[in-house]
């Protein structure tokens, strides 16, 4: 890799500067999250990363914004975003909601809630082996809990967020473990183990703040549960279980639709006119969380570019003398590259040659150097308020997803716990 000079590099990387700038700074001027949309932050740094890209023509700098802002990867996202927003709202209209809430109140009491939404955040996640996918099926139920029993919605999205990280960080078919293990050449076994020690102390000291920060929840008699409230449940448990035996996410979404509009039309909740008046008012309220993925993804293609990666790396990688400091090398370099393309399981393949380099160098085992990876990269996409995760939680739930990040216990745990583990390792 050539090396990069400083100020070239800082030049690369400044696209992101001025997103957070304008997006952090704003809005904290402003004094209201709110006031700031994000989807202005990244249009200003769209314009700015393909004004200062040097080298090519003014329509070369565009389409190669544009390859960026419309890869594969970005594409597939979209199409997430597409049907989670359709599901979200054929389940509002048939009751689905409405109906898990009462479930949920009636058969857990309203202490617990906080710490049972955790559990199942976890649960899900760790089955399903998707972040994203965990927070479209349980956003909206939680939304309307936290409005019945007087909780706020950014908190308990958070909690949603929390768990759906725990699976995402563990789970066997989670593209994230996929992609640190097959980078460091280790077995997926082996890095669950180094990594569920690691993580677990997290999700312990997480789990206790939710239950003790639950007796605050004031208790209010749940409404009666009747059959054809449980019945109308079954979009959520249909999307749940068929995420469980591995579907990709798409078609599980597509199944949840399907299945809305057969109860909803059962129930008459809705006709045919007014399910696809539904249908396009959920892909249209899903409109500003596309727009800022499609304009992230050619934001940091461009970042990535014009050598800002490369000399994050070159950055990092320059004074390591020591295993301790190789492990907070591989942590670091995964966590900057992650903060640079808004996406975990990118972040960890482009850094993972040169991790296990650094790993093979100071003898650190393959499995540590993975999980430090997937770690990292999880604690990053965690709590940047640009990954496809937040934007997910925060367009469903109406709230910034800036609003939600003070409430992410479990990703802050997790990072603690990471840089406490290198620091406290003995040498061997």
């Amino acid at each position: 890799m050539q090396k990069i000079k400083t100020l070239r590099g800082l030049y690369a990387l400044s696209p992101i500067i001025v997103l957070l700038t304008i997006y952090l700074v704003g809005s904290i001027i402003a004094g209201d999250f709110y006031r700031i949309p994000i989807a202005v932050a990244f249009m200003a740094a769209a314009i700015y990363a393909i004004i200062i890209t040097k080298g090519d023509s003014l329509n070369e700098r565009i389409d190669n914004f544009s390859r960026g802002a419309a890869n594969t990867r970005i594409m597939y996202m979209v199409w997430i975003f597409v049907l989670a927003g359709a599901f979200a709202k054929t389940t509002e209209a048939m009751g689905a909601i409405d109906a898990t809430v009462v479930l949920a109140r009636n058969a857990i009491p309203a202490s617990y809630l906080p710490a049972g939404i955790f559990i199942a955040s976890c649960f899900v996640s760790l089955s399903i082996g998707t972040s994203v996918g965990t927070i479209v099926a349980l956003t909206p139920v939680v939304t309307t809990l936290a409005a019945q029993i007087g909780c706020d919605v950014a908190w308990m999205v958070a909690i949603v967020v929390g768990g759906a990280f725990f699976g995402d960080n563990l789970s066997f078919i989670s593209d994230t473990t996929i992609a640190a293990t097959q980078t460091q050449g280790c077995s997926m076994r082996s890095k669950f183990y180094t990594n569920i020690l690691l993580v677990t102390p997290a999700a312990i000291i997480t789990l206790l703040i939710y239950a003790f920060s639950g007796n605050s929840i004031s208790s209010v008699e749940a409404p009666a549960l009747t059959f054809n409230e449980v019945l109308k449940c079954l979009p959520y448990v249909i999307v749940i279980i068929v995420a469980l035996l591995g579907v990709n996410v798409l078609a599980v979404l597509i199944l949840g639709i399907v299945s809305a509009a057969i109860l909803g039309f059962a129930y008459g909740s809705f006709n045919g006119i007014e399910f696809c008046t539904h249908i396009g008012n959920g892909v249209m309220g899903m409109g500003e969380l596309i727009i800022v993925t499609m304009l992230a993804g050619g934001v940091l293609e461009m970042v990535r570019q014009n050598g800002g990666i490369d000399y994050l790396i070159q950055v990092v990688t320059a004074r390591i003398n020591s295993k301790k400091g190789a492990e907070f090398a591989i942590t670091l370099l995964t966590a900057l590259a992650n903060v640079c393309t808004a996406n975990n399981t990118i972040a960890i393949l482009s850094v993972g040659d040169i991790s296990r380099d650094i790993a093979k160098q100071y003898k650190i085992s393959p499995r540590r150097s993975a999980s430090l990876m997937d770690t990292a990269s999880c604690f990053v996409q965690g709590v940047i308020p640009y990954g496809a995760q937040l934007l997910m939680a925060s367009g469903l739930a109406l709230v910034s997803p800036v609003a939600i990040i003070p409430y992410l216990y479990y990703p802050m745990c997790v990072g603690l716990a990471v840089i406490v583990s290198i620091v406290i390792k003995k040498k061997n």
